[in-house]
């Protein structure tokens, strides 16, 4: 998704939103990454760091966009044992949570801010993630906080992604 600065320069970002299925079937946007532009390795790094937190998926659902087909994360995903799920061009419903996570994420952050450098575009993408999923409760699963549901069993009040 794009988007721009002030200064007219363009602001791209990429949502890594893995199907993770634990206990529960919940999707965690584990990071939001916000660049002038995405690479295929890009999108590897940006995946190994949310990796860290909280481990590999099974599957990640992409569209295919030049920095997702990319020989970099095919190799990736191939060494990690992760299935990349692409959508059918020009059918955005083939992958509702994302198109329904960039539109929330589009009129709570990117439109209601104005950013003056990459590095505020940063902050406050990171500061919308994490009250998207530490703090905003979501009616799909029982108005609970996502991140609650990743909590270790027998640990209450710890959570395991930051």
């Amino acid at each position: 998704m794009g988007d721009g600065f002030r200064t007219r320069s363009a602001l791209r970002r990429a949502e890594n939103p893995y199907s993770y299925r634990r206990r529960y079937i919940l999707p965690l946007l584990a990071s939001i990454e916000a660049r002038q532009g995405f690479k295929g390795t890009d999108v590897v790094a940006a995946l190994e760091k949310a990796a860290a937190q909280v481990g590999h998926p099974k599957t990640i659902r992409l569209d295919n966009g030049p920095e997702f087909i990319s020989k970099e994360l095919d190799l990736w995903a191939f060494m990690r044992g992760v299935t990349l799920d692409f959508s059918r061009p020009e059918k955005p419903t083939d992958n509702a949570f994302i198109e329904s996570l960039n539109g929330k994420f589009r009129a709570e952050c990117l439109n209601v801010n104005w950013f003056m450098s990459l590095d505020e575009a940063r902050e406050k993408c990171e500061d919308w993630r994490r009250n998207y999923d530490m703090v905003r409760p979501h009616s799909a699963i029982g108005n609970q906080v996502p991140a609650r549901l990743h909590l270790p069993v027998g640990n209450p009040g710890q959570l395991t992604v930051g």
